[in-house]
Parts: C-alpha cells; sequence; structure tokens
C-alpha cells in the first residue's frame, strides 16, 4: 500500500498567521516519516504563493522541508517565473510546472492547470501529452495518480464553482485512456471533497491556508475556525481511498 499526503492552497504571504499553519501541516507531517508506515510521498497541488512574489516562494522552500520525496505544481495566484527561478534556479521561465515522481509500483503526476492572470484553469493539451509519456514510459500495470490545482468540475461551492477547469473534456478523454490511473486529486477549493470524475474519484484536498464556506454555512467566503488541512490518498491494488485531517496550528 502506498501513502500519499496532499496539501494545498498554502498562500505564503510573509504572516506569522500563514506560516503557522503551514509549519503545524509539516510538522504533523514530518513525524509520521521514519516508522514501519511511512509516508511514500507529498503532493502540494498550487496556490503555494499569495500573489507569485519570490520572496514568497523563498519563504515555502524553507518551510516545506521533508525528507518525504515531494512533487509540486501550481495554482492561479502563483507565478511560474517566479517559481522557476527560485526553486529550479531557471531565470525567465514562464513553462507549465508539471513533474512526476515514481515509487515502484506507482506513477505520481503534478499537472499544472493554472493559467497567467485567470482565476480559472485549464490542462493544456500539450501538458497531458507530457503525462501520457511519463505512463507509458512507467512499467505495464503501474498504478497511477494525477494531481492538478482546479477541480474538474463543480463541487457545490458557487465561488469556486466559477473558476474550475476550463475545457476538462480533454481530461477526461486522457483518463479515458489510461484504466491504471486510480483517480484525480486537486486543490482551490480550500475545502475537503469527494466526487467523480470520468468514471475515477475525484477527490480535492482542503485547504492549509483557509476552509472556504458551503453556501449553508454562512454568509462569508471564508470560514475562519477550520484547522489547516491534509489529505492522505491510500493506493492498494488499484483502489483510491482518502482520509482528510484537520491539523491543531
Amino acid at each position: 500500500m502506498f501513502v500519499v499526503a496532499q496539501i494545498s492552497d498554502l498562500h505564503f504571504d510573509g504572516t506569522t498567521d500563514r506560516r503557522k499553519r503551514v509549519a503545524a501541516v509539516m510538522d504533523y507531517l514530518n513525524g509520521r516519516c521514519g516508522g514501519p508506515r511511512n509516508i511514500d510521498a507529498l503532493l502540494v497541488t498550487g496556490d503555494i504563493a499569495d500573489e507569485g512574489l519570490p520572496e514568497e516562494y523563498r519563504e515555502a522552500v524553507e518551510a516545506l522541508s521533508t525528507d518525504i520525496p515531494t512533487l509540486m505544481t501550481l495554482g492561479n495566484h502563483d507565478d511560474r517565473t517566479a517559481f522557476n527561478s527560485v526553486v529550479y534556479d531557471m531565470e525567465s521561465c514562464s513553462e507549465p510546472v508539471n513533474s512526476a515522481l515514481r515509487l515502484d509500483g506507482l506513477l505520481i503526476l503534478a499537472l499544472d492547470s493554472s493559467i497567467s492572470g485567470r482565476s480559472d484553469g485549464y490542462l493544456a493539451r500539450g501538458t497531458l501529452d507530457w503525462a501520457r509519456t511519463q505512463i507509458a514510459e512507467a512499467d505495464p500495470g503501474t498504478a497511477v495518480l494525477v494531481g492538478f490545482h482546479h477541480p474538474a468540475l463543480p463541487i457545490g461551492i458557487p465561488f469556486i464553482d466559477d473558476r474550475c477547469q476550463l475545457d476538462p473534456a480533454l481530461l477526461a478523454e486522457f483518463i479515458d485512456e489510461h484504466p491504471t490511473i486510480v483517480g484525480t486529486v486537486s486543490g482551490h477549493a480550500h475545502t475537503p471533497a469527494a466526487t467523480m470524475f470520468a468514471g475515477r474519484p475525484h477527490i480535492v484536498a482542503p485547504g492549509v491556508a483557509s476552509t472556504l464556506n458551503l453556501p449553508f454555512e454562512g454568509t462569508d467566503v471564508v470560514n475562519t475556525v477550520q484547522r489547516p488541512g491534509v489529505a492522505f490518498h491510500l493506493i492498494d491494488d488499484g483502489a483510491l481511498t482518502t482520509h482528510f485531517r484537520g491539523i491543531p496550528s
């Protein structure tokens, strides 16, 4: 069985409150390392920074220090050029931030659904073709978990449903082609949620920086009382099971 921890929507902005919430989550995750039941990977699904500034990514690199193999991709609050410069030392690079982690029996793909200057998202054909190549190069039968920032379909929060993926048909086509994809996971909504997309589980991670209200929870968009959250994805024999945790901060 594989265990993949997912965190999303960290929104580093230089404030003590944001840093404290991320630190609580990372302390919790790092405290699970080293035992017989380890966390195999950490997936960070975007909105790492709040304004996409280099200093926010430098803060993130320091705060996200861990021995857990980590993949990151970007969200609508992020800036590709600043991220690539700080994290990968690649100047003036605005290419999508896609990455892959290969374990013995599991391939994790982190795909960039961000669109510069927009709140909604899009998984471009080029990104999905890159993902197809990663799957083709994996051993036959390898389970695949696909992560990105923007949910692929509405989830019942109007503020987010107006800002999800523009054309999920391309993603659905990609999923249909690959029966070894156990599910897709996203962020953006600052709420734990579970649904189905293209016949597979589609899981939305809770936010670290904050939680968004459902329509019946209040008139304010942001719920100020919820803890920072993490999703634990358990992958065993081609099946995906997800557990959510709120971490005291």
